[in-house]
């Protein structure tokens, strides 16, 4: 009899994973991405306080609460809450330095449903580590609770995000994260949260070399009974305030329901996040094919195929070249158009929804 055994693999990039997992956050790794203005990566100062998490990027939008500014107290006392709706991205919480302990700041954060706290500085000065307090309290039960990733931000930087955010523009950052989950089962399972976009750096490359190196591997297992896998894409939706906005009407589909973020952080030139949602999409219904035709090991095949023959790089990142990788396969092209559906209409995709789902419950 088989051990019981389960593992889930995670391989994230800029896009991605939302409450379902352990995230750390290295220095030099808060990147803003949006608005155009702000856009880019800066130093900040990790708390050193917390579960140790793991697993690839989180992608996240700032808020700024609008009472309760330097988080002293619980959000509940004010009748506020960060806890995101499923599909919807994690919240990172803003707040200002000053009045009470750091630790004090991300309790209050992670209970009022942050994702993650970025305290912004209240002076220019160098960064420091924030560290929990040195003498015993008593509210010190509490610090080993905290499991959100805390970061102290420049004066300067929190000076612009606020700024941005007063403006009613909406403000997006990235922060890094790993995991590596057990799930037992009679035999091993494992889920394997990808991407078809190629265009974001070493993280992509990272992973396209994975996914070529763990392919013959991961065919002969699923071949013989030994795995059982499922592909998962991260998607977001846009917030409704921000539908008609240039930042979802060129990452989104579906009007807003289905978002990632653009290939290169530039609305002005190549692919844009909804050409990495639809493909994404796309590989998600090969999948769902294949496995209801019991060959669910194609999907290695397809992925691999696609992002050799397909590139982002060579323009080549299109419905036509996909389309002639499935038929090479001999995979029913019609069922998976059906599954793809219209990415413009006002309409629910039921396999993009299922995967927001499996965001939160993972």
């Amino acid at each position: 009899m088989r051990e019981k055994l389960g593992f889930l693999v995670g391989i994230l990039f800029l896009l991605c994973g939302l409450s379902f997992g352990r995230f750390v956050v290295e220095k030099n790794s808060l990147k803003v991405t949006s608005p155009e203005k702000i856009k880019g990566v800066y130093e900040c100062a990790i708390g050193n306080f917390g579960v140790p998490q793991y697993g690839g990027t989180l992608i996240g939008t700032v808020v700024y609460p609008k009472a309760n500014q330097k988080a002293c107290k619980g959000f509940d006392e004010v009748d506020l809450s960060f806890k995101s709706r499923p599909g919807g991205l994690p919240t990172f919480l803003l707040v200002d330095r000053g009045d009470c302990y750091f630790t004090l700041k991300a309790w209050n954060a992670q209970k009022g449903g942050a994702a993650a706290i970025l305290v912004a500085d209240d002076k220019t000065e160098p960064l420091i580590t924030m560290d929990t307090p040195e003498e015993e309290n008593a509210d010190a039960e509490y610090l080993q609770n905290i499991t959100i990733p805390s970061a102290l931000i420049s004066k300067s930087l929190g000076d612009s995000i606020k700024k941005s955010l007063s403006g009613g523009e909406m403000v997006n950052m990235n922060l890094d994260w790993t995991e590596a989950l057990p799930h037992p089962d009679e035999r091993v399972e494992y889920e394997f949260w990808t991407n078809s976009n190629d265009e974001c750096g070493p993280k992509c490359e990272s992973q396209i070399d994975f996914v070529k190196n763990f392919k013959g591997a991961a065919q002969i297992l699923e071949q013989r009974g030994y795995t059982q896998f499922t592909p998962h894409y991260i998607t977001w939706y846009c917030p409704e305030a921000f539908i008609l906005s240039k930042q979802c009407k060129s990452q989104c589909i579906n009007h807003g329901r289905y978002c990632a973020p653009d290939p290169e952080q530039d609305f002005s030139r190549g692919y844009d996040g909804k050409d990495v949602v639809v493909q994404n999409l796309r590989q998600a219904c090969f999948f769902k094919v294949a496995n209801e035709s019991r060959k669910p090991w194609l999907w290695w095949d397809y992925v691999t195929d696609f992002a050799i023959r397909c590139p982002m790089k060579e323009k080549k990142y299109t419905k036509e070249c996909a389309e002639q990788v499935i038929k090479s396969l001999g995979v029913d092209l019609k069922k998976v158009d059906e599954c793809v559906g219209d990415p413009e209409a006002d309409v629910d995709n039921q396999v993009l929804k299922t995967e927001q789902d499996a965001q939160v419950s993972s």
